[in-house]
């Protein structure tokens, strides 16, 4: 039997709205120990930030970005999922894209949960989680994309 998304993801989602300043994103990712933020407006994800985005975006350009807006680093038209979505096709989604989180939308495509490398390793076959954790990282060795 196939797994939806909904039945592995994590509901529990930090995000934050574009006009956060970057200083607050940042203080978000040590307290939570993650690497990438949902972006939301209107209760919908329209974008994602990463520390990766705040580095190549705000400290290269600018020596005093903490008053930033996330708006001016986020990346925009993050890959999603649906959490309806079968676990194998959102994996496949995460290999195509070399991410290593993906947001979960509900039918109405609010922000309800986060499907990570992790959540897979926990909750699919060892022989599935192993291999979207080798192809994701195999290719993104060095760098990390959107999320």
């Amino acid at each position: 039997m196939n797994m939806l998304v909904r039945e592995v993801m994590s509901p529990d989602v930090v995000w934050v709205a574009p006009s956060e300043t970057i200083w607050n994103v940042a203080s978000k990712m040590k307290e939570f120990d993650i690497g990438a933020v949902p972006v939301c407006e209107n209760n919908e994800i329209i974008g994602i930030v990463t520390d990766r985005d705040i580095v190549v975006r705000g400290l290269v350009d600018d020596d005093d970005i903490a008053e930033h807006s996330v708006r001016e680093v986020m990346t925009l038209h993050p890959v999603w999922c649906s959490e309806n979505e079968d676990v194998e096709d959102a994996i496949r989604l995460m290999e195509e894209k070399q991410i290593r989180r993906l947001p979960v939308v509900d039918s109405e495509k609010h922000l309800i949960g986060l499907l990570s490398l992790g959540d897979v390793s926990q909750n699919t076959s060892h022989e599935l989680s192993g291999e979207v954790i080798a192809a994701v990282s195999r290719h993104s060795s060095g760098s990390m994309t959107a999320m």
